[in-house]
């Protein structure tokens, strides 16, 4: 395999089923898409690990979502890392690319970047949403921050809101190609065992307050020995074959699941995108009234506003905004 068949497989999510235990997952690999998300802020390393982090869970999860809807993870915490926010937005046609963004908060005062980058979360929560469109309820479901790591966080998730068996297995960090530059990449494998009868998305979000179901008290005893045999296969799996690109996704489920009947379909690529507009921006606004607009009014007499996602800048004339702007208007 050569080096442009090997980059390929960069910015995609794969989908696979091991017919042999019923059980599917994804593999994904992040390189441009990620270098993106970071570029946007001058993070510090350790914040920066944790969005990569945050940032393959969403690419993973996201995979299920439908055409034109938006997944969204959140960690919120007590601690230096105040907020973690990632978005998924599904494509908008077959073959149409996802897109991914993500951002993060944190106090530089409090954060220690020698201690265990989890740990500066603090307590609060994980937090998985997924609006399907306009005129539907959007779904959240929610567990506590647990577990030492943000994939332990979405393992708990969906053991106890989607009571599925779920595993991540991932890796993420600097890494050098030959002739260039240093640049942060991600790879990971979702194991997730196959729903009985209810679909991806349940009626209701859990609480996380009843502690981590365990697969044996989801699954029955055939498909607990295939759960745990094809979690055993992946804890043989080593980082360079999850990061890339020496290894094709393809290449590394054939590695690891040859008896278990692996199966993909269309991989999903991904790209960094970003869902901010002046009209949003504005409408946003307009909760406001015209003396509120007149507090936030710059000396320049403007009002100006900042993508925390993709950094873009937008300025408004203050008479245009507000609602009592907009009532004037209507």
């Amino acid at each position: 395999m050569s080096l442009g068949q090997q980059i390929a497989w960069d910015d995609t999510v794969l989908p696979f089923q091991l017919d042999a235990s019923d059980i599917r997952g994804r593999v994904a690999r992040l390189d441009g898409v990620l270098e993106q998300v970071l570029s946007q802020h001058d993070y510090p390393p350790l914040i920066e690990g944790l969005v990569a982090e945050m940032a393959l869970l969403t690419a993973l999860i996201g995979q299920t979502v439908k055409l034109r809807w938006k997944l969204s993870l959140q960690v919120r915490g007590s601690g230096a890392v105040r907020l973690i926010a990632t978005d998924y937005y599904g494509p908008s046609e077959d073959g149409q690319p996802a897109r991914i963004r993500a951002y993060a908060s944190y106090d530089a005062e409090k954060l220690d970047e020698a201690a265990d980058p989890f740990s500066q979360i603090g307590q609060g929560y994980f937090a998985i949403l997924i609006d399907q469109g306009q005129g539907m309820t959007p779904y959240q479901g929610i567990t506590p921050i647990a577990g030492g790591s943000l994939s332990a966080c979405a393992q708990t998730y969906f053991a106890q809101s989607e009571q599925l068996p779920t595993r991540f297995q991932l890796t993420y960090g600097q890494s050098q190609l030959p002739g260039q530059d240093t640049h942060w990449r991600a790879g990971g494998v979702m194991l997730q065992h196959m729903p009985k009868a209810s679909p991806y998305v349940s009626g209701e979000g859990g609480s996380g307050q009843d502690g981590l179901l365990e697969a044996a008290d989801i699954l029955n005893d055939d498909e607990s020995e295939n759960w745990v045999r094809v979690n055993t296969l992946l804890d043989t799996v080593e980082e360079i074959e999850l990061i890339g690109p020496a290894v094709a996704p393809t290449d590394l489920l054939v590695r690891l699941f040859h008896e278990e009947a692996p199966r993909v379909f269309d991989a999903q690529p991904v790209k960094f995108g970003c869902s901010c507009s002046a009209d949003k921006v504005r409408q946003s606004l307009s909760i406001y009234s015209a003396k509120d607009i007149a507090t936030m009014t710059t000396e320049e007499g403007t009002v100006t506003a900042d993508c925390q996602f993709c950094g873009a800048h937008y300025a408004f004339d203050p008479d245009t905004l507000g609602f009592e702007a907009k009532d004037a208007s209507a």
